[in-house]
């Protein structure tokens, strides 16, 4: 499976599952769906997040059933209204407006987890970065603190970012599990943009400067609606001037819920440059 995957209709069917592609624990699917219409989700071994992106359902896990889900027209609305399914447990989605879009973010979980309902009113923002050194952008922690102990090593969060500002920035990665300088995450992005004719630039890359091929530099072009698959490297990502970027950010820890990021050393001396930079690390530890 390439890191890049490009926008389509995918017809409720997983993006991404875990164990097939490049990604060993992570799972991603977009479900969109018209007034009155269902769709199941049977994943194993999975805790499961539904975010809903726009619309409105009902999301019923097992015996437990969570009516009326959704506040926003669409993901430029204000914070997402969301159900934590648990694990393991059959997922039943019901549509109430046309138009709604759910995005599912999941990971390997060995630990039985129960559902419960995350409001808009329980997710966490945190602002980093600044016009003035062209990264300023938003994260809202939709799965992170407020799961502490009632979530396996899943953490989800929609980022926004101002026009032609860096995102991902200074360059961090957090493949490796050596902590405490840094925890080892399987990642996904999932980009939108405003206007949707709106692009950007994502980066994937190795500190070394002699690589095999599979570890080679990559640079891509992403667009409306477009994944990246994040295994290994650092990846910061840009948006394109005159184009909003959002970014539905899935993590998934291989051996803990705590992610500590590595930034590239050369350009660590940035980190006290750019506002927030340590008040984003610890959301997400």
């Amino acid at each position: 499976m390439p890191r890049l995957l490009r926008a389509r209709d995918n017809r409720n069917l997983a993006l991404v599952e875990p164990g097939v592609g490049r990604l060993a624990l992570s799972y991603f699917n977009v479900l969109r769906l018209a007034a009155g219409e269902t769709h199941t989700l049977n994943v194993p071994h999975c805790e499961l997040l539904a975010v809903v992106l726009s619309g409105a359902a009902d999301i019923v896990v097992g015996a437990l059933e969570f009516k009326n889900i959704g506040r926003r027209a669409d993901i430029w609305d204000g914070p997402a209204d969301s159900v934590y399914c648990g694990t393991g447990a059959s997922v039943i989605v019901r549509a109430l407006r046309d138009g709604t879009e759910i995005a599912v973010a999941g990971g390997f979980c060995a630990q039985a987890h129960a559902p419960f309902r995350i409001t808009p009113e329980d997710v966490e923002m945190v602002e980093v970065g600044s016009a003035a050194t062209h990264s300023r952008r938003r994260i809202y922690h939709i799965l992170g603190q407020n799961a502490a102990g009632r979530a396996g090593n899943l953490l989800v969060s929609e980022l926004y970012a101002d026009a032609g500002c860096w995102s991902g920035y200074p360059p961090h990665k957090h493949d490796t599990e050596r902590p405490p300088e840094e925890t080892a995450f399987e990642e996904i992005y999932h980009y939108r943009f405003r206007p949707d004719t709106g692009f950007g630039a994502q980066f994937c890359y190795e500190e070394q400067a002699d690589q095999p091929a599979a570890l080679a530099p990559q640079v891509v072009m992403t667009r409306h609606g477009d994944t990246f698959l994040v295994d290994h490297g650092y990846h910061p990502t840009v948006a394109s001037p005159g184009h909003e970027g959002y970014i539905f950010t899935i993590l998934v820890g291989a051996q803990q819920r705590s992610l500590i990021q590595s930034f590239e050393p050369q350009h660590r001396h940035l980190m006290g440059k750019i506002p927030g930079i340590d008040a984003m690390r610890n959301k997400f530890k």
